[in-house]
């Protein structure tokens, strides 16, 4: 038997909107009630339809639930009552809603577009029982008309719409806390459009990295952090900045870490700027450092790229706080570490070398570290006899840069900077100037000087 011509139709628009057949067929069924309704329906009648997609066919019922005649009574005593309190030019009761306690049902009342009383039921069918449902089927007099017709077709787009948007809503909830390619679609005032296949996402300013550009076209990878279904369809609310972006991509580029071999057990990051990733492996036969840092660095460099030249150190994890402070202070060698009692404080001592390293720009490398090891972080640089306390507080508020340290009697040659941080200018040797006279003696002939470029550490 060939396939009816609805049905394909239907078949088409479930392919095109992702939806199923049987939500199609709801809707239908919902645009024909609406249509009858409109055309020969009465008050207080509940239509439904059944619609057959294969013939094309449909029956029309009205549908209510068998209540008490207590119910049914109780109603119309109440009717009579308002009627004759309109009569006598009185003010009528507001029904008040009432807040229900956890598990307490509203009191039913009686609706005659929803229910019939079990006396009435029975004259219907026989053996009805209360909460039953009663189908009474209708006729349909006549075709229907045109006002008919555009209430079906206005119903019929209006729930495709709301099924559709209901559909990718459930694809993307259960993609929360994921990591998700998308394309820069457009701006609208400070968000960021991203476009992610069947839905646009929304990049926020607090969300966003400050020194990125994201120009339309651009091909990016943006962490999912919630999504809420609004008036207008699914609300997804994406992130650059969140440290999670660092762990999914992690996560997707090193396959120990997948596997979970492999543990990022903390994660500090400076969106932008500078990330420490804390790493374990409970396999003694594996390397976690090595293995997230790839041949030649081939996948750490891949995450790198992704995160738009964001620095990233890897450390390795350890139980011992005081082991796990020395590796999160990385590249700086450390000369000792003490804890509080209270382990959310530590002091680390540096030597004079190291203190620009051990601080980092502006204070960054002992803020991650801090951060990722959950202890407050003063730093004591030890210069023979003498020791000079710089406070968490002071580094935590940025003040801590090359004049302060300078001013307060730190080497010459150290700056608040990291090595990648110290360029190289090529300086020219100035050329002596050959005076005309000496290049009219043969034997004072002299060859021109060459010029020579020596580099120059600043």
């Amino acid at each position: 038997m060939s396939q009816s011509p609805i049905m394909a139709a239907i078949q088409q628009i479930c392919q095109e909107k992702n939806i199923s057949v049987e939500a199609v067929i709801e809707t239908i069924e919902a645009a024909l009630s609406a249509a009858y309704r409109k055309d020969f329906g009465q008050k207080n009648q509940n239509i439904k339809v059944i619609y057959d997609a294969e013939t094309g066919g449909s029956r029309v019922f009205d549908v209510k639930i068998v209540v008490e005649d207590e119910l049914k009574a109780k109603a119309e005593a109440e009717a009579e009552e308002r009627r004759l309190a309109i009569e006598r030019g009185e003010e009528l009761p507001v029904h008040e809603e009432v807040e229900l306690a956890e598990g307490e049902e509203a009191e039913l009342r009686y609706n005659p577009k929803l229910h019939i009383s079990l006396t009435d039921a029975k004259e219907i069918k026989d053996d009805a029982v209360v909460g039953e449902e009663i189908r009474v089927e209708l006729s349909v007099p006549a075709a229907y008309g045109r006002m008919a017709a555009q209430t079906a077709k206005q119903v019929i787009i209006q729930r495709l719409r709301e099924a559709e948007r209901s559909t990718i809503f459930e694809e993307y909830k259960d993609k929360e806390g994921t990591v998700l390619a998308g394309t820069v679609q457009r701006r609208e005032g400070p968000n960021v459009l991203i476009d992610l296949a069947r839905a646009t996402g929304i990049l926020r300013p607090e969300e966003q990295i400050e020194r990125e550009r994201y120009n339309t076209g651009e091909r990016l990878k943006v962490f999912v952090m919630s999504v809420a279904l609004g008036s207008k369809g699914p609300e997804i609310n994406l992130s650059r900045k969140s440290p999670e972006i660092v762990r999914e991509l992690f996560a997707m580029e090193i396959p120990e870490i997948a596997n979970r071999t492999i543990e990022i057990k903390g994660i500090a990051r400076e969106a932008g700027s500078r990330s420490k990733v804390a790493v374990h492996s409970d396999d003694s036969n594996i390397d976690p450092i090595g293995s997230c840092v790839g041949q030649r660095g081939s996948r750490v460099q891949t995450i790198i790229a992704e995160l738009g030249g964001e620095k990233i150190d890897i450390i390795e994890w350890s139980e011992d706080l005081k082991e796990f402070i020395t590796h999160a202070m990385l590249p700086a060698k450390i000369l000792g570490v003490e804890i509080a009692e209270s382990k959310t404080e530590a002091t680390v001592s540096v030597a004079t070398d190291q203190l620009s390293l051990a601080i980092g720009r502006s204070g960054q490398n002992v803020r991650l570290a801090s951060r990722l090891s959950g202890c407050r972080i003063n730093i004591v640089e030890v210069k023979g006899d003498e020791k000079r306390v710089i406070s968490a507080e002071e580094i935590e508020q940025g003040l801590i840069d090359a004049a302060k340290l300078a001013s307060a009697g730190a080497a010459e040659k150290v700056a608040v900077a990291e090595p990648e941080s110290i360029s190289a200018v090529e300086t020219e040797v100035k050329v002596e100037e050959v005076k005309p006279e000496e290049a009219a003696e043969p034997k004072a002939e002299k060859k021109p000087a060459k010029k020579k470029r020596v580099a120059k550490a600043i």
